[in-house]
């Protein structure tokens, strides 16, 4: 009798072994969301103080940019868990390396899911999310985070928070922004640094990207919706292209300002002498969706992405880097 019951026992602690591995290496199973329109972004209040402080350093070691943080940014932020996002805020331990030297690849590299950048404030740029139409990332039809078709729990520096508790930008910082006096009488400073090296700005630069005594504009991205309406097979969502997706857009040459990593060669404050720059803009894609440069292997991430129940960043920790913080208590 009792050899029978192990039996019996036995598969189903396979069962649960296989599961749980399954969970690990691939992440919760994806939301099978249907709705094909963009809605109203509601955004939680950011009027939330942070209970961690601030850490971040950044320096150049040998020929790596070396950004060393824990992800908490020093603006205030939205209730986290709340009714979109499940997830409480927990600092992290980042240590990032990029080119301090960028060099411009042959061709460009889609940003896939994973963080585009850093900001200053070391806190990740990740624009996208992992949610797709009927939970097939293979379908090709993945949310658009800012359209307000799912419901993430976004507060309003157009953030949130992943299971790991790694708070992350997806669209334009507005507490950060405010920190950096980010206005159109001027260049925008340096607000931080793309995966690939490159400096990123925000919205405002030289009408003369050569020309650092031309007027202040502010400058658009080269992305459009497209016209008509979707596909409407099996695995397609149908209705028309109205943002509710990435594949709702397009990119035109020439319509804006900026080229389809949404930046330009220029000069700007820091980089007087000129250089491959990143700008966050007003319409879509906002953030980055591609690299001009080769993209460092400390932002690949591996299944998962930025929806409330996907996986966090990659990053190189925890343990020291360069300037390293020893890792958070276990709590």
């Amino acid at each position: 009798m009792l050899r029978k019951r192990f039996l019996t026992i036995l598969p189903l602690c396979s069962l649960l072994l296989v599961a749980g591995l399954a969970v690990a290496q691939f992440g919760p199973p994806m939301r099978r969301m249907l709705t094909n329109q963009s809605g109203k972004l509601d955004l939680v209040p950011a009027n939330q103080q942070p209970r961690e402080r601030n850490r971040v350093q950044i320096e150049v070691v040998g020929n790596d940019r070396v950004i060393t943080s824990n992800g908490i940014p020093e603006h205030k932020v939205g209730q986290f868990p709340n009714r979109g996002n499940p997830n409480a805020l927990v600092q992290q331990h980042y240590v990032f390396r990029i080119p301090a030297k960028p060099q411009p690849a042959p061709r460009i590299t889609p940003l896939g899911l994973q963080n585009f950048g850093l900001g200053l404030n070391g806190v990740p740029f990740d624009p996208g999310a992992a949610e797709w139409y009927k939970g097939d990332r293979r379908g090709g039809w993945q949310y658009e985070p800012l359209s307000g078709a799912v419901p993430l729990g976004i507060d309003g520096n157009y953030a949130h928070v992943q299971p790991n508790g790694a708070y992350h930008y997806h669209g334009l910082p507005s507490g950060f922004l405010k920190e950096l006096n980010v206005n159109r009488n001027s260049h925008s400073p340096l607000i931080g640094w793309a995966a690939d090296g490159f400096p990123i700005y925000a919205m405002y630069g030289y009408q003369d990207p050569q020309d650092a005594g031309s007027e202040i504009v502010e400058l658009d991205s080269s992305y459009q919706l497209k016209k008509g309406r979707r596909p409407n097979g099996n695995q397609d969502p149908g209705g028309t292209y109205d943002g509710t997706f990435v594949a709702d857009y397009e990119f035109v040459s020439g319509k804006g300002d900026l080229d389809e990593c949404n930046g330009r060669f220029c000069v700007t404050p820091e980089f007087p002498e000129g250089t491959y720059a990143y700008f966050l803009t007003q319409h879509w894609p906002v953030i980055p969706r591609a690299y001009r440069g080769t993209p460092s292997d400390d932002f690949r991430r591996g299944p998962g992405g930025s929806g409330p129940g996907e996986n966090g960043p990659r990053g190189r920790g925890p343990g020291r880097g360069p300037g390293g913080f020893p890792p958070p208590p276990r709590r």
